[in-house]
């Protein structure tokens, strides 16, 4: 399987987009289909670092804030300007069958423990420092850290015992498009996007609304109508939801975290229509090829072709959306097991090398031509902690290390030792000529 390794790097020297607002030095903000920072177009590589507001919170610190720095540092220095991370945890104890992500941000309905934000504070600053930008998610429709579930349980649309036990999909998919018809559930939602918007940053002194180091503000991770009947209030709500946040922070980008078609029973009129809302700045698109039956496990390198061929037909049609909105398009997820489903850093990563490879060529081509795609985020940095043998799935304790507790730990995780990985992520990475540089820190 061919692809190209080596691409000219050239400066990203674009003209002006006019129409856009002149924000603050180091914003990053939108003009037209491209992002722009300090006045010159912006393309980025990015990984996803969810669990990255929670590390500075480990008691240990080799365990905690020594490991961010290191892995931030080890970022900047392959090209990483971006992260994708998750505000807080609503909720405690297991959901729909497994474990969930800790400590909570909201334990109880309404209570929130403002001292989780240390960690998020923690990140920002270092982030800051290495001249890098976050994307920040709000809440999650999926059980792993909460999300629509726990709002729906709070507010008597859920039981404890039914969303404590394993809910099958359609039961899962029927109880979760009940959030956006939830009043009282999008108004819990809203009090704690209030309490993060309100945050001035304990180690920095920024208020959270006024620090460049944030470059988005994401409604929730991969929001979902689950069922056409929800359509109607599904676009109601990302329309209110992102009018709070615009009222409250006109610093900042807002985004939707879709999954493109895919998460719409590909309906790509709702996803044009939702992104073409005033206030959503950009489009974004998930892709996962194993969750989505683009190939057998047993058959996993005769269906490669076929799987690389499904990636370009993705891409191309959200671009299309994309160029007509004359809006930028990020993919902001997308992973793949290494060969032979193997969970272990030892195991060969040739099938996933070809998939970056592709999706990270589709970016560097972009931004030598000033396209529509403007950045990406891999799913998911798991840094140097590693899987423990003969456990598959995560508990109370272990490293986070990318992969949520419902999924196999090194599933779909990048650690900082996959060196063929990397060298393709490094080449196909655009420049940041002519935008502010990243920089390690030394300590």
């Amino acid at each position: 399987m061919r692809f190209i390794r080596r691409l000219t790097c050239l400066a990203l020297s674009f003209p002006m987009v006019y129409g856009t607002v002149k924000s603050q030095p180091g914003f990053v903000t939108r003009g037209g289909h491209r992002f722009l920072l300090d006045d010159r177009p912006f393309y980025f590589s990015g990984t996803n670092y969810w669990y990255g507001g929670l590390l500075a919170l480990e008691p240990d610190s080799s365990r905690g804030i020594d490991r961010l720095r290191r892995e931030l540092d080890f970022l900047v220095q392959k090209g990483i300007s971006n992260l994708r991370v998750m505000v807080g945890v609503e909720g405690t104890g297991q959901i729909n069958g497994v474990p969930r992500v800790e400590p909570p941000l909201q334990p109880h309905k309404g209570e929130f423990n403002t001292d989780m934000l240390k960690g998020l504070d923690i990140l920002l600053s270092e982030m800051g420092k290495r001249n890098m930008k976050a994307v920040l998610f709000l809440s999650n429709n999926w059980e792993w850290s909460g999300g629509f579930l726990q709002y729906l349980n709070w507010n008597g649309k859920l039981s404890d015992t039914d969303m404590r036990g394993k809910m099958s999909w359609d039961e899962l998919r029927d109880i979760t498009s009940m959030f956006y018809s939830c009043q009282p559930c999008r108004d819990d939602y809203l009090k704690q996007v209030d309490l993060i918007l309100s945050r001035v940053n304990t180690i920095s002194g920024k208020k959270y609304t006024e620090d460049p180091t944030i470059m988005t503000w994401e409604l929730a991770n991969e929001p979902r109508p689950m069922r056409p009947s929800a359509n109607s209030s599904y676009r109601n709500w990302i329309r209110s939801a992102a009018a709070f946040i615009r009222a409250k922070d006109p610093n900042h980008l807002i985004a939707i975290g879709h999954e493109g078609g895919m998460g719409v029973d590909d309906d790509m009129q709702l996803f044009e229509d939702i992104h073409a809302l005033p206030e959503i700045d950009y489009l974004t698109i998930h892709i996962w090829a194993k969750n989505w039956g683009w190939f057998k496990t047993e058959s996993f390198a005769t269906d490669m072709p076929t799987v690389l061929e499904k990636v370009e037909e993705y891409i191309n049609r959200h671009e299309r959306i994309a160029r007509k909105l004359n809006k930028p398009l990020v993919i902001e997820e997308f992973g793949l097991p290494r060969d032979n489903h193997s969970f272990q850093p030892s195991g060969s990563t040739h099938y996933r090398n070809a998939y970056y490879a592709l999706i990270f060529g589709r970016l560097k081509k972009s931004s030598q031509e000033g396209g529509v795609l403007a950045g990406l985020n891999f799913w998911a940095f798991g840094g140097t902690a590693r899987p423990i043998e003969g456990q598959p799935f995560w508990e109370k304790g272990n490293d986070y290390l990318g992969d949520p507790p419902m999924e196999e730990q090194g599933l779909n995780t990048v650690f900082d030792s996959d060196l063929a990985t990397w060298e393709i992520i490094q080449e196909l990475t655009p420049t940041l000529e002519g935008s502010r540089k990243l920089r390690t820190v030394s300590r």
